[in-house]
């Protein structure tokens, strides 16, 4: 009797469906990358935290104590005036550098000798949605490095010395997600393009050039004094990278200065998302059937 009754139960019992099955595994993914962070937090923190806080340790701290500080000519007024520049830099670089350290890094290792990321692709769900659970984990990486380096960078200041910071939330919460997701899906393109053994190469001739020409230390606004027969060709070259709009939305987000318009930033940031997205993702999926 029991035999007979067995292949009844097995037809009545709802199977999963396809979407469901994906959203699971999608689910289980992310977790895994963030059980992983949470087991290694102190090294998170101590990789996030030191470039930052060495930054603004020369800038803020030693140089005006020495009289070398950036902007001295004015004073500390004008050392204030910089320190409000750079703390929205510092907010920004912090996200790029851990929105492509959390991406590239790690696919330049899965998809090394080892090709471990072959036990990721087994995962019950479409090739691309492994990738998207690697650019989605990485930028809850990157927001957490921007609420860790925030304070930091707002507070290391040499005595007189002073940011004036000027939070704007409704900036800063829609901006800093977007923003997140941009440059883990940089990482994603880069991690993809990028041979293991040319990792370095990346650094160099990618993140580099990024980080000196994205508004880091100054706004893009000056950037009109450098020109060639009145045409104001560094502010325009400027425009490819897309650290400048986090950048500038950063100080839109922080501060009263000076800055790029949102009516700009926010439209580009996601023309970036999706063009290194679906860069990625096709690269991803080349890299994982090869």
């Amino acid at each position: 009797m029991t035999n007979l009754e067995t292949p009844a139960l097995a037809v009545i019992r709802p199977e999963r469906s396809a979407a469901a099955a994906s959203r699971a595994a999608l689910r289980a993914l992310i977790l895994r990358d963030l059980t992983v962070l949470r087991k290694n937090f102190g090294e998170f923190v101590g990789r996030t935290v030191m470039q930052p806080l060495m930054l603004v340790f020369v800038f803020l701290y030693v140089f005006p104590t020495i009289g070398q500080g950036v902007g001295s000519g004015g004073g500390r007024a004008g050392e204030s005036d910089f320190a409000t520049v750079l703390v929205p830099g510092v907010v920004a670089i912090s996200i790029m550098f851990q929105g492509i350290q959390s991406v590239a890094i790690q696919l330049s290792q899965e998809f090394g000798y080892t090709r471990e990321i072959e036990d990721r692709v087994q995962a019950p769900c479409p090739i691309w949605l492994v990738a998207v659970a690697r650019v989605l984990s990485g930028a809850t990486q990157a927001l957490i490095s921007a609420l860790i380096v925030f304070p930091i960078a707002a507070v290391v200041h040499a005595p007189g010395v002073h940011a004036h910071l000027s939070v704007h939330w409704w900036v800063v919460v829609t901006l800093i997600p977007l923003s997140c997701v941009a440059m883990t899906s940089l990482g994603l393109l880069l991690g993809t393009t990028f041979e293991p053994r040319n990792i370095g190469l990346m650094f160099g001739f990618v993140v580099l050039p990024l980080v000196f020409l994205g508004g880091t230390y100054y706004q893009w606004t000056r950037l009109g004094a450098v020109n060639a027969g009145g045409f104001h060709w560094l502010q325009v070259l400027v425009l490819v990278n897309p650290l400048i709009y986090i950048a500038e939305g950063m100080r839109a987000g922080l501060t009263d200065a000076a800055h790029m318009p949102l009516v700009a930033v926010y439209p580009v940031l996601v023309g970036f998302c999706v063009l290194f997205l679906s860069m990625g993702l096709r690269n991803f999926r080349r890299r994982v059937l090869s």
